[in-house]
């Protein structure tokens, strides 16, 4: 696992989401986060943490993050945290809790890899 170094820059961003937006096809044995609605939960991430005024967050579109079966699924870094976000409410949960209070949403947590 990587290590920051003294002479690193500071990171760009204090929090930053990757929502899986991979779409595999109709019917595929693994689904896909994007079937599963994971666009419009990364639209109305983006909207929400800017009206809650939380600064310092980049939420981005990522690729296949190789968990569609629990999805639509997202991580937040730098923590490395996993989240199933399959609502809009989930997303609040995420933002308020993890993002701005630093505590965990353990409901909605991803478990380790198996």
């Amino acid at each position: 696992m990587g290590h920051r170094l003294a002479t690193d820059p500071a990171p760009f961003f204090e929090t930053h989401i990757f929502v899986c937006g991979n779409r595999r096809p109709d019917g595929h044995e693994r689904g896909c986060c994007a079937s599963k609605g994971s666009e419009k939960i990364r639209d109305y991430m983006k909207v929400r943490a800017k009206e809650l005024g939380i600064k310092n967050i980049r939420v981005n579109q990522a690729g296949c993050l190789d968990r569609c079966e629990l999805g639509p699924c997202a991580v937040l870094y730098p923590e490395g945290v996993w989240y199933r976000l399959d609502s809009f409410a989930a997303v609040d949960d995420v933002l308020a809790q993890h993002v701005m209070q630093g505590e965990r949403v353990l409901t909605l947590m991803l478990p380790e890899r198996a």
